[in-house]
């Protein structure tokens, strides 16, 4: 696992640039769609919706252990913005899934999930606009935690990467579910309060929005 995440970081450090500028996936990755819905999902804020939904792709198998429990997940996070097809990009994928790759696909079951807000999951423009429950990290990682326990009966990972926003998603992770994965790649973040540029710039899209 050491071995895996140094050859990680060493593509990452490559591909991040590519990945903040296009989403364009790779069509000859063998991926399939999913999606799972949480009934009257409570947000930190106390707000709930009926139905929140996930989607998710996958690529690769999941494999049982003895016990049946599934030994060889991996969870990729995007970024602010992003969505499951982000981390489909040539640059990532092209380096990383395939045979003898740090994540062969022959090898690991990987779950690319849409956070809420982004992609095809539960997200302000479907309809609610403003009066959508305001939602942190915190509810992603939870919303993430129920869709692997519940939707795909995975209840251990072998790794979870993240960039950018899925960079603080994983520190998330590590500190509510500190025993939920064997090991962490935050990339593209620190796990510190956004400041300097990077909040302003936030703060004058969400002002404007209102």
């Amino acid at each position: 696992m050491g071995r895996m995440l140094l050859l990680v970081a060493s593509v990452m450090l490559g591909s991040l640039g590519g990945l903040a500028q296009t989403g364009a996936e790779s069509a000859k990755w063998p991926v399939k769609d999913g999606s799972y819905s949480i009934a009257n999902f409570r947000f930190g804020t106390g707000e709930t919706l009926p139905e929140l939904k996930l989607h998710y792709l996958t690529l690769g198998e999941p494999h049982p252990d003895a016990a049946g429990h599934t030994d060889n997940a991996v969870l990729l996070l995007h970024g602010t913005g992003g969505n499951a097809h982000s981390l489909l990009n040539p640059v990532f994928a092209d380096v990383l899934f395939g045979p003898g790759q740090p994540l062969d696909i022959t090898k690991y079951f990987l779950i690319l999930p849409d956070d809420i807000g982004h992609g095809e999951s539960s997200k302000p423009s479907d309809g609610m606009r403003m009066k959508f429950p305001q939602y942190d990290y915190d509810d992603m990682v939870r919303s993430q935690h129920t869709m692997l326990l519940e939707g795909l009966h995975v209840d251990h990972l072998r790794l979870i990467l993240g960039t950018s926003m899925g960079c603080m998603q994983s520190f998330v992770w590590g500190e509510t579910y500190p025993k939920f994965a064997d090991a962490l790649a935050p990339f593209a973040c620190l796990p510190v309060e956004l400041a300097g540029r990077n909040r302003i710039w936030r703060y004058m899209a969400m002002e404007s929005i209102r």
